[in-house]
């Protein structure tokens, strides 16, 4: 209890501490750093030329569409594994090598991760990454520079691109250096967690060194089959509604995932032991040697639908300057994406190192994805770009499923699940509360418990034992406050009217010279905006010959 006390009273010291100072934020020099790694298309990319001259590519509003198209389509290079386009490709390249992409690396690699097009006012919140993160964090007490980082990255390369492992080492080196030798806490948004993955798995020793807790949120670790499948033949966007006018469109998205070796590595896994085996459904139409039309339901599991979608894209086309380039299923970065999954499917966690797992639920998720009808049946693989898909769906957080997000193979200290969808879930309360617990930042709460996301806080203890001849008795009175942010968090404790239970337990011992019985009442009330009153009384006594 003068424990509690003790932190009641240095919480409202920081409170007053704020207080006085304004805008400025309290600092707790005593937290491990964090690096924030995020996953597909979460990183600021800038396109540098010749002369120096640096613009942001990737996100923006003004001449978005001709700006991707002209720096960052590309040709996948296998003998590197990169795309080639901006680093030099040759002839080969769909535009020239004038142009080269970088990450900024402005605030400590927090700028590229955070507000992916600063310049954008209406609409703003589509295009936020880490920012809502980023802000709870500083307000526990970490510090741009200090505590916390950012670590922006090209999300169309290999998850296990040697460029990228280098960088990524040199960073935890930094990060290490930076915060004063302590070991780091790498929080990752979906495919980070398989870029960290790949790390772990061909720098262990690297990792082990600097790496305290990892904290994967919402990483596809046996990747997105309905989702990927889609994005490759029909494109892909990141935002709905009417924000999509300010992006890129979905077909020249897809151009570019074509010849992105990071989608082909986000693959439904095909020796994963599915419980729900994703595949690529078509009603298709064919005919007779008679000429009689038939029409059939196909069905192809992961390896089995390679052909279908090679065949699929194999006159895809792209025009750039009024020249066209065939660019079709490419099956030298399908061999690359299989050795990478090969890779991350050995990966051990190192003894040293902490791992958690967060991921959504809740949220209907394209697994199994169905092209045509009965009634408008496809009758040429080609149509199936522009044709619109329809999903089998299982649970996941809208775009991993959840069979995929668990099963990431570590040894986990926890897993938890909650209910949100793949971006919203990095800004959702619950998983704030989740990562300041696991953190031990700010004022964790001694009580919460993640799994379940709610707090059971003691308001009220008083113990009496008192010794009658042979008999001790001990009484015991507590009350409990239960506090949940959602009320279905709580089940059946949630009763409109106060409900009471009993428990007792007894033991004697064989020569019934000794016995001990003890029973228990408690109370609950109605819960009233989230809280939940508890009441607990309880007696024990044991005689003794």
């Amino acid at each position: 209890m003068a424990i509690m006390i003790e932190e009641l009273i240095r919480s409202i010291e920081q409170w007053l501490r704020l207080i006085k100072k304004g805008e400025e934020l309290y600092v707790d020099p005593n937290l491990d750093p964090v690096l924030l790694v995020p996953g597909i298309a979460g990183s600021i990319l800038n396109a540098v030329d010749d002369d120096g001259k640096e613009e942001r590519i990737w996100v923006r509003v003004l001449g978005a569409d001709h700006e991707f198209r002209t720096k960052l389509w590309s040709k996948f290079d296998p003998s590197t594994g990169t795309p080639g386009m901006n680093l030099g490709c040759g002839a080969d390249c769909v535009v020239g090598s004038k142009t080269r992409i970088v990450v900024p690396e402005d605030r400590y690699g927090l700028y590229a991760v955070d507000v992916l097009d600063p310049s954008m006012i209406v609409g703003r919140d589509c295009v936020c990454y880490f920012h809502d993160m980023i802000v709870e964090m500083l307000k526990w007490g970490f510090q741009e520079g200090k505590t916390l980082f950012g670590f922006g990255y090209d999300f169309r390369q290999s998850n296990r691109l040697p460029e990228a492992m280098s960088r990524f080492a040199a960073k935890l080196e930094s990060v290490y250096t930076a915060s004063g030798g302590k070991k780091i806490n790498i929080i990752t948004h979906s495919m980070g967690g398989l870029l960290v993955k790949c790390f772990m798995a061909l720098h262990s020793d690297i990792f082990e060194k600097y790496v305290k807790n990892w904290i994967a949120i919402a990483a596809p670790f046996q990747g997105a089959p309905g989702y990927i499948t889609t994005s490759l033949l029909n494109g892909m966007s990141f935002v709905k509604g009417w924000e999509q006018n300010f992006f890129i469109s979905k077909w020249t998205m897809q151009q570019l995932l074509i010849e992105c070796p990071s989608i082909y590595e986000l693959m439904g896994c095909p020796n994963f032991n599915w419980n729900v085996i994703p595949r690529l459904e078509i009603w298709r139409k064919s005919q007779s040697a008679n000429g009689d039309s038939t029409v059939m339901l196909e069905s192809y599991e992961a390896e089995e639908a390679i052909p279908i979608m090679k065949e699929a894209l194999s006159n895809n086309v792209v025009n750039v300057d009024g020249t066209d380039y065939h660019v079709p299923l490419n099956q030298d970065i399908l061999k690359w994406a299989y050795e990478t999954k090969e890779i991350l499917s050995h990966a051990k966690l190192p003894s040293k190192v902490k791992f958690y797992n967060i991921y959504g639920i809740n949220c209907d998720t394209p697994h199994s994805v169905c092209y045509g009808s009965e009634e408008t049946p496809i009758a040429d693989l080609q149509e199936l770009p522009p044709f619109k898909a329809n999903y089998i769906y299982v649970d996941g957080d809208g775009t991993v499923p959840v069979e995929s997000a668990k099963a990431d193979g570590l040894n986990a200290v926890a897993r938890v699940g909650v209910h949100g969808d793949h971006r919203g879930i990095i800004c959702d309360r619950h998983v704030f509360r989740i990562l300041q617990h696991w953190l031990r930042a700010g004022d964790p709460d001694p009580f919460y418990d993640p799994v379940n996301d709610f707090v059971i806080l003691p308001t009220t203890f008083e113990m009496v034992k008192r010794q009658e001849g042979g008999t001790q008795i001990i009484s015991l009175k507590e009350d409990w406050e239960v506090i949940s942010e959602d009320q279905d968090d709580l089940g059946d404790l949630t009763e409109k009217k106060p409900s009471l239970n009993s428990i007792s337990v007894s033991h004697m011992c064989k020569d019934r010279s000794s016995q001990e019985k003890a029973c228990a009442t408690i109370v609950l009330h109605p819960q009233n905006e989230g809280k939940q009153h508890v009441e607990l009384r309880a007696v024990s006594v044991s005689t003794c010959a």
